[in-house]
């Protein structure tokens, strides 16, 4: 959820308006929320197959940020299906309400995520490229994000803000979350990249998505309407190198999934990072 923000504070380069923050807030939890809740809609069946697998019950003991909680809960059948549906519904309705508030763009964009999602579930038995359009996904909410404090932000930053949370979500999220999850996708004859490709091509993948990940947050700030000084771009470089890059380079060389969950578990936190620092140096 620090994705938005991080993306909306970095290009006007000053805190916008309270009731801005409020409703953004509020419109940023709904809309996350209803995503993942549609995931679980959209998944249900196969989630359910999920359920009967050995490695799926394991996994809630791992040292996973995608495990911390209850996974899966309407497959699970904590919720009913209609349960899920409503809930996802219903947040969906308070995103779309917040986001045409803010700006009627916001709520096209948050539309155009919730249909996305939907098709890469639809993807899973059909095609590892699947990945690309969770990419975009995820790179649709930081977008949202500009145009909820500018109605006309700039093209080039807009370009490269998308391409590098496109990036991470591929190198950082997608890739090793499907490498981890790679003994039950086999069995489920789900089309992942490690399924298709192998950990090999995966693992290279991974590094070579968060390396342009981590060169374009360097070359965010410099696009910002603010002049941010050189110790923003200190420490965006050294968040970089800790959280994306060293977790990648050893799951290249090792090629294990306790290094892919290692890789996933440290990429989450590189957007809560990123707010963190802009945060301190707008109030520095």
């Amino acid at each position: 959820m620090t994705t938005p923000g991080f993306a909306a504070l970095m290009w006007m380069g000053e805190f916008p308006p309270f009731g801005i923050v409020l409703l953004g807030a509020l419109t940023v939890f709904a809309g996350y929320t209803a995503v993942y809740a549609l995931n679980d809609v959209v998944d249900y069946r196969v989630d359910q197959e999920r359920l009967k697998q050995e490695s799926f019950l394991n996994k809630a003991d791992a040292p996973d940020l995608d495990a911390a909680l209850v996974r899966h809960p309407l497959a699970q059948g904590l919720i009913s299906f209609q349960e899920g549906l409503f809930w996802s519904l219903s947040w969906a309705a308070v995103a779309l309400m917040g986001a045409y508030i803010l700006n009627p763009v916001c709520a096209a964009v948050f539309i155009l995520g919730c249909i996305l999602e939907a098709v890469y579930c639809l993807l899973l038995k059909v095609s590892p490229f699947r990945t690309l359009i969770n990419g975009v996904v995820k790179a649709l909410g930081p977008i949202a994000a500009v145009f909820a404090v500018d109605p006309s932000p700039s093209p080039l930053y807009l370009t490269t803000l998308f391409f590098m949370f496109f990036l991470w979500e591929i190198g950082g999220q997608n890739i090793p979350n499907d490498c981890t999850d790679l003994p039950e996708d086999r069995r489920l004859s789900a089309q992942t990249v490690p399924v298709r490709f192998g950990l090999d091509f995966s693992s290279f993948a991974v590094l070579a998505t968060l390396l342009g990940a981590f060169f374009l947050s360097l070359v965010l700030p410099s696009l910002s309407q603010n002049r941010f000084g050189l110790f923003l771009y200190i420490f965006v470089a050294a968040a970089g190198i800790y959280l994306l890059m060293i977790p990648a380079l050893r799951f290249h060389r090792r090629q294990s999934p306790e290094d892919a969950m290692a890789v996933f578990n440290k990429a989450s936190y590189f957007p809560l990072a990123l707010f963190s620092l802009v945060t301190a140096a707008l109030l520095i």
